[in-house]
């Protein structure tokens, strides 16, 4: 009887520890959900400070993050002075950047009150104590060629060419500087086009369809873009004249015309930086009827005057995954 009774009790003993065991694991999974969930909550309270401790440090950031020669930006206006002072406000706050300068086509000068308020606003929103220079670089005749004119006192190497209704966060705009800085001959911008042969052997522009259908792009837009201000004196004064003359015959195409240009003498793709957009006008060039049509025109043009076509298409993309969590 008692070895029947050691036998019950050992048995119930294995089936107590075994249950234990068996307990244990959901309880170790309880245990890290709630571990989980209350890292969660702390964060979320203390987020607040977390972006001021952000804030507090930008400056000690800035000073050792940056190169030491930063970037221009040239940017295309015409007649939208709201939006003209709404993009200076914010890219003068942008690190990196040394200069501004407006390409002002208008067949009147700036007005003084104007550029005392523009001069007021990059003044007050120039970061870290650093002074960014504005200037406005006047021009005699309306061509969408002012935009790429020489600037011979340029002091930084890279240029961002902007229009006055295109504003993107000063973090995507170090980060295509970054991208530009490992490619400095490469054209390195935010709006990809794309272009393609159809079946009789005739160029075609594609838009930002094309490049979300296929995959592919083989021109950044001007618009949003980085390139070396060398480009700027080979544009003016080395690219077939001719081209000029239909840019500003057309009041079109001097993006492609650029695109072309770089293709031409890199024989590589441009690289596309993947960035947040907002187009603060609502009113263009790019919003006119025919436009595709126009541009289409401008491709086989250009194709013609180069002798060849130096588009290169590619596939690559340059994303920040510092800030995404799948990429």
């Amino acid at each position: 009887m008692m070895m029947r009774g050691s036998l019950l009790f050992n048995g119930n003993r294995r089936t107590v520890q075994r249950f234990r065991q068996f307990a244990m694991q959901p309880k170790i999974k309880l245990i890290l959900c709630c571990c989980i969930a209350l890292s969660v909550i702390l964060l979320l309270c203390r987020g607040s400070s977390f972006v001021e401790w952000t804030d507090s440090s930008t400056e000690l950031v800035d000073r050792f993050a940056l190169p030491r020669k930063g970037y221009a930006i040239l940017m295309n206006t015409w007649k939208r002075y709201d939006l003209l002072k709404e993009s200076i406000s914010h890219y003068a706050s942008c690190p990196g950047l040394d200069s501004i300068h407006i390409v002002w086509s208008e067949p009147d000068p700036p007005s003084k009150s104007l550029k005392k308020n523009l001069y007021n606003v990059v003044e007050k929103n120039s970061r870290q104590g650093r002074r960014v220079e504005l200037r406005f670089d006047i021009n005699e005749e309306d061509s969408l060629n002012n935009r790429f004119k020489e600037i011979k006192d340029l002091e930084a190497d890279a240029v961002f060419s902007i229009d006055d209704d295109v504003i993107f966060p000063c973090s995507s705009v170090k980060f295509a500087f970054d991208v530009w800085q490992s490619a400095p001959d490469t054209m390195v911008g935010f709006v990809p086009r794309n272009h393609w042969k159809d079946d009789t052997g005739n160029y075609i522009y594609g838009g930002w369809w094309s490049v979300w259908w296929t995959g592919t792009y083989s021109m950044v837009l001007s618009k949003a873009a980085f390139f070396h201000k060398k480009y700027l004196r080979v544009y003016t004064k080395e690219m077939p004249a001719s081209i000029r003359e239909y840019v500003t015959k057309n009041r079109n195409c001097e993006d492609i015309a650029m695109s072309f240009l770089v293709a031409n003498v890199t024989g590589s793709p441009p690289i596309w930086v993947k960035g947040k957009i907002y187009e603060i006008g609502s009113t263009g060039i790019s919003s006119m009827g025919g436009h595709t049509e126009k541009r289409t025109q401008c491709v086989n043009r250009f194709a013609a005057e180069f002798g060849r076509m130096p588009l290169v298409s590619t596939s690559v993309k340059a994303v920040d995954s510092r800030n995404l969590w799948f990429w």
